[in-house]
């Protein structure tokens, strides 16, 4: 059940990415509604990253470590250190305190990537469109 929802979210970030990179090549690329288009994206992979690692962690996949010891704890705690770890990959940030461990280290990979890729194409398109 739980690659189920993984599945599904991972379509969710997939429309989410279409419908941003849509507004990316609008001819008018700097307005309000693209700004929230980015935001909104990022949202979304924070949130769906967060719920992959979590769903990966209700169902004893261990993904990730605190002081090399596996997460555990109440759903709650589980869901609040999954978004977390999520926020601190996608922003390249990466304090340390929880590592990822088995196939999370190939979800932090996909995560930081992203991370890493999204504020290039912005600002890319942005003087894009300012040359224009």
């Amino acid at each position: 059940m739980g690659l189920v929802f993984c599945i599904f979210i991972a379509i969710c970030i997939f429309m989410s990415f279409k419908n941003t990179i849509a507004a990316c090549f609008q001819k008018n690329f700097l307005t309000y509604e693209t700004v929230i288009m980015f935001s909104y994206l990022y949202i979304t992979l924070l949130v769906g990253f967060g719920m992959i690692y979590l769903i990966c962690l209700q169902s004893n996949l261990h993904v990730l470590t605190e002081s090399g010891v596996v997460i555990v704890g109440t759903y709650f705690e589980k869901l609040v250190v999954s978004i977390y770890f999520s926020a601190v990959t996608l922003f390249s940030v990466g304090y340390g305190d929880i590592a990822p461990i088995g196939i999370g280290r190939f979800l932090a990979i996909i995560e930081a990537l992203i991370g890493y890729i999204l504020p290039a194409v912005f600002l890319a398109r942005t003087f894009i469109a300012i040359e224009k």
